[in-house]
């Protein structure tokens, strides 16, 4: 008896593992074709992430996030359509002010990046975006 529950179970969980990775693909493939319908050229970061998965504290989220094959996505649908997709060195472009190209060390809890030399106050992520832009031009 233990081992049909068991069974069930095991299948039951597996369907929902199996939704869950559905989602997230069917996610994938609407945001890749919107970006390169939306846009003549794509910047990335050419990050690392066998590298980064090594690190313990960040591992699920980043493996369940599926960077990997979203870049995947976002490439075969850029070279179908005649579009253009850039990776970037990530080196240093959220540690450096957009504005004034001072460095300002954070750790990775911090949201807001705010540059004591120049005062500029945006989101991490969008300095980020900027220097990726920069880095890219």
């Amino acid at each position: 008896m233990r081992t049909v529950n068991r069974a069930k179970a095991r299948k039951k969980l597996a369907r929902q593992h199996e939704k869950v990775s559905n989602q997230r693909k069917d996610f994938h493939h609407q945001l890749s074709n919107q970006l390169v319908w939306r846009y003549g050229k794509v910047l990335v970061e050419d990050l690392q992430i066998t590298n980064m998965v090594k690190n313990h504290n960040l591992a699920k989220s980043i493996a369940d996030a599926g960077w990997g094959e979203f870049i995947l996505m976002l490439s075969y649908k850029a070279e179908s359509a005649g579009r253009t997709i850039e990776k970037v060195n990530p080196h240093g472009t959220t540690q450096e002010c957009s504005r004034c190209g001072a460095i300002v060390k954070k750790d990775l809890s911090i949201r807001i990046h705010i540059c004591p030399h120049c005062s500029l106050v945006i989101g991490r992520d969008h300095n980020a975006a900027i220097n990726i832009l920069n880095k890219a031009s």
